[in-house]
């Protein structure tokens, strides 16, 4: 099969090919192969070649399909699982993680895993493990992140759907940067397990990034649902999310918002994008309403998202020291300098920044009364260049004095605490609130800038909306095809 014919079909029309006869998982593989061949020394998407495991289903909705996992908690037995970390890159997993056995038993062929900063800290994946991961559609820029390499992946082509996670943003961020579709559960639908029970205290899902609304929809039929050690029993939605991807949303009503407390001035095009989308959601019948401010404290919020974050990065260091004996040469300037705030973040302010994520729900749930979706950009910034948030000699110097700081009170003090805030969210400042809500959100490719780069919108719903988030996108897709927009590379 030739790439022009494979590129045409996502994973639910590759599935159908190989159901009727008119191709093979072999074919189908070969072709990915292929194409991985042609483009990823450009892109840097793919860092792990896999042998697929013989234990994928023959007969599953998606035997012989393609497939690509991410090299962050998406665990293949025998392999490695990085997380873009040099102290954790010769670790072998011991065992499936419970979504890759579910893409497995569904007859997903995995052949690969894709590029990720480490411990997924960062909006843009340019880990110095395996190198930055590049823009498809501007290779000079970033694919975003966490899931960066599975977006490249994905928009160059060579699957048209792969695994992803997201804890700050980590599928949307991606997903707009490269001119695709990502959805962000609600908290608990899919399950982490076997080694994990909830991921950064449950702001983290699992998921995938796709060209199809279908693709992601038809993927989290797969993947919801609670094992027995999941800490919660899910709500499933009526009826499957595939269905729910074919049917018409209704009259929504939808708030629009660009501003930002983090990022006051975004990007024009950010702005553009969002008006676009508002004025097209118009066209389709729906309510919208435009705010001046933010229904929630978008400063608050990204504090206590920053907080808790740099603890659990304490923690992700220590616990791969524990594994595998590594010294702090086995980890990045920046994550160490995350790890020294997450450990000088006293107990107290730790589980304040939890408990204020329930301020934060009470706000969103107050929205939701009266409207059904909140539109925002999903980015404020077209996809920054590769290599635009180097740390400058000043910064280095300040992270090497705080890796010695035993205090907060100095570490306080320090220029580096701005700075990493700003590397971490002045670009991508409208995502975290969906994960320490709990809510529901996803990213609309329906944006190109003058430029000629990508950038989504996002629409963050009520608890368990994701069927209506699938009907809308459905809906968007259909008015505003974008399936056939893909990177010349």
């Amino acid at each position: 099969m030739e790439h022009e014919e494979y590129a045409q079909h996502d994973a639910v029309g590759l599935a159908e090919l190989v159901r009727t006869g008119q191709s093979t998982p072999a074919e189908l593989l070969r072709a990915a192969r292929e194409r991985m061949a042609a483009v990823n020394d450009r892109i840097n998407a793919i860092v792990v070649d896999v042998d697929p495991p013989d234990d994928a289903s023959t007969d599953g909705p998606f035997a012989g399909v393609p497939f690509l996992v991410k090299d962050l908690g998406q665990d293949v037995r025998h392999y490695p699982t990085s997380g873009g970390s040099r102290s954790l890159s010769t670790l072998p997993a011991t065992e499936h993680a419970t979504v890759v056995q579910r893409w497995l038993d569904a007859g997903l062929v995995i052949f690969g895993k894709t590029n990720t900063p480490e411990f997924g800290a960062k909006g843009i994946t340019e880990p110095e493990l395996y190198g930055p991961a590049r823009n498809p559609w501007n290779t000079d820029h970033t694919p975003g992140g966490s899931s960066g390499g599975a977006a490249a992946a994905v928009a160059a082509g060579i699957v048209p759907c792969a695994g992803a996670s997201d804890g700050g943003g980590s599928i949307r961020i991606p997903a707009s940067a490269c001119g695709l579709f990502g959805l962000k559960a609600t908290r608990g639908l899919v399950p982490a397990g076997p080694a994990q029970g909830e991921p950064l205290g449950g702001t983290a899902t699992h998921g995938v990034i796709s060209r199809s609304v279908r693709d992601s929809a038809a993927m989290l039929d797969l993947l919801a649902g609670a094992i027995p050690s999941s800490p919660y029993l899910p709500r499933m939605a009526e009826g499957s999310y595939a269905d729910a991807a074919l049917r018409e949303p209704g009259r929504l009503r939808i708030a629009v918002c660009t501003a930002s407390a983090i990022n006051p001035d975004p990007d024009p095009e950010a702005t553009a994008a969002t008006t676009a989308a508002a004025e097209l959601l118009e066209q389709l019948g729906h309510d919208v309403e435009v705010l001046d401010v933010q229904p929630f404290d978008d400063a608050t919020l990204a504090k206590d998202f920053l907080t808790s974050w740099f603890v659990y990065c304490a923690f992700s260091v220590d616990e791969a020291k524990r594994l595998t004996g590594s010294g702090d040469g086995g980890f990045e300037a920046d994550t160490l300098t995350m790890a020294a705030l997450g450990r000088a973040t006293s107990p107290v302010d730790f589980v304040r920044s939890l408990e204020n994520r329930h301020a934060h729900v009470r706000r969103l749930a107050e929205f939701h009364e009266t409207r059904d979706l909140l539109l925002t950009p999903t980015t404020a910034t077209a996809p920054p260049r590769i290599g635009a948030f180097d740390a400058p000699l000043p910064v280095r110097l300040a992270q090497k004095a705080l890796l010695t700081a035993r205090s907060a009170s100095v570490l306080r003090l320090t220029p580096i605490v701005e700075t990493m805030i700003s590397q971490n969210l002045g670009w991508v400042p409208y995502t975290q609130l969906a994960n320490l809500t709990g809510r529901p959100a996803m990213t609309v490719p329906l944006h190109w800038t003058a430029a000629g780069l990508p950038i989504g919108v996002q629409l963050v719903g009520r608890l368990g909306a994701d069927a209506q988030l699938l009907s809308l996108a459905g809906q968007l897709e259909d008015a505003q095809p974008w399936a056939d927009r893909r990177p010349t590379l």
